[in-house]
């Protein structure tokens, strides 16, 4: 089906859907591009396939808005671009990190803190080392978004400039993941250490929401390098993860994104389990003056996902298992 058609369709679901749904209706013209496509058969298969998705996903988001009031700055949950997707449609195109072992953090054997006093909220965003949120499109790379975003805060940390670095180069060099159909932050970034390959600006190797041939540069070619990286387990140690975030840079980490789907804002405190990792994000900076702290989260699926491509995610109790595989970048 065109794009018009598919639009179509499920612009009339969604009018139907706000006779018995208190969801928002947001900009779904995005997802459509993303998504898998409607097919129009002859007895309007596809259209009622649309459509029984749709109301699961309302079923779904009522359920999950059902704890609303049990919470303070709760997360809410409604129609967005990927509400035209089944939860498994949603985890096969979307949920692709492979999640690694990695050692517990221990504060004796590492990097002493570089403050006695931190500050009860802090962004990144407001150092300029955080660009634009980014759309990965049909590509599972969101462990290269992570990791390639992390890089580009790193140096502006470290007193370079925001550069606009190739995700493209890490999807298709890092040669132990998959490409768009998932991959490792800590392979990507172990590869990275080793080969010491320079990732180039994106205008030089640009995004293209697939898996290619990987473009190898000359050794005198510019580009950034990484020296090295460190990746451990802060569950039960968020206050230090916290620190380690001040200190090192924007820290690169593998949820349980099952429930972000329906994700609208607000802080997200529930249906959300450790242990079962499958998307990396990165975490850009945290708030603790509120009632209810949260980490500040950059996502990878638009600005038209979530909070403007942000989530808030509670902090203290290893929520979407935020807190078992973190890594920081050094330049």
């Amino acid at each position: 089906m065109a794009h018009a058609e598919a639009l179509a369709v499920l612009l009339s679901c969604l009018i139907l859907l706000l006779h018995f749904s208190s969801a928002e209706l947001l900009d779904v013209s995005e997802g459509l591009t993303q998504g898998p496509p409607f097919r129009r058969t002859s007895n309007g298969e596809a259209d009622i396939q649309a459509w029984s998705r749709l109301q699961a996903s309302v079923k779904r988001q009522a359920f999950l808005n059902s704890h609303y009031k049990d919470y303070k700055q709760p997360a809410k949950y409604g129609l967005n671009q990927f509400s035209h997707l089944s939860p498994q449609q949603f985890r096969d195109i979307y949920l692709h990190a492979w999640p690694e072992v990695t050692p517990k953090y221990n504060l004796t054997r590492n990097s002493r803190p570089r403050s006695d006093v931190y500050p009860a909220r802090f962004d990144w965003r407001k150092h300029k080392a955080i660009g634009p949120v980014q759309n990965q499109g049909l590509c599972g790379g969101c462990w290269a978004f992570s990791v390639v975003a992390a890089i580009e805060a790193v140096c502006v940390k470290d007193g370079g400039v925001l550069q606009d670095l190739s995700v493209q180069q890490v999807i298709d060099c890092s040669y132990k993941n998959g490409g768009c159909n998932g991959g490792s932050t800590v392979a990507a970034l172990e590869w990275l250490k080793q080969t010491k390959e320079k990732l180039v600006n994106e205008t030089e190797y640009p995004y293209k929401a697939e898996t290619g041939l990987c473009q190898v540069f000359p050794q005198f070619y510019g580009g950034v390098s990484v020296k090295d990286y460190a990746a451990f387990d802060f569950s039960g140690q968020e206050e230090q993860m916290k620190e380690r975030l001040v200190d090192w840079g924007p820290l690169v980490v593998i949820v349980d994104a099952t429930s972000w789907q329906d994700y609208l804002g607000g802080v997200i405190q529930h249906h959300c389990s450790s242990g079962h990792a499958n998307h990396a994000v990165l975490i850009i900076g945290y708030d603790t003056t509120g009632e209810v702290p949260f980490w500040i989260v950059r996502n990878s699926w638009g600005k038209s996902w979530g909070d403007e491509g942000y989530a808030y995610v509670k902090m203290g109790e290893d929520m979407c298992g935020v807190a078992d595989s973190v890594a920081a970048v050094f330049l």
